[in-house]
């Protein structure tokens, strides 16, 4: 198994209501975070890499949607998710 798809299976079982969740937007958000992580490690090593940088804003951009949607519809639950991932102080 990938690394990635064990990294995501612990995420879903961590974050989802079952080990099938990987649709929900607590789920996305997480798994979205997670590369955004792994893709700033790789920008430390590889400073001249601008096409993966462009896949990065993507990821980013989509990660902000969902972050704006999940705060409208869960405030509660976008605090304590924006608390345990350290997104924003």
């Amino acid at each position: 198994m990938n690394i990635y798809k064990k990294k995501n299976f612990e995420i879903i079982k961590k974050y989802g209501n079952d080990k099938n969740d990987s649709g929900s937007t607590k789920v996305q958000i997480v798994i979205f975070t997670n590369y955004i992580k792994h893709l700033h490690k790789h920008f430390l090593i590889h400073k001249k890499d601008f096409h993966s940088k462009t896949g990065l804003l993507k990821i980013v951009s989509k990660r902000k949607k969902m972050l704006n949607y999940f705060k409208k519809k869960n405030l509660n639950d976008y605090i304590n998710l924006i608390k345990k991932l350290k997104i924003r102080k």
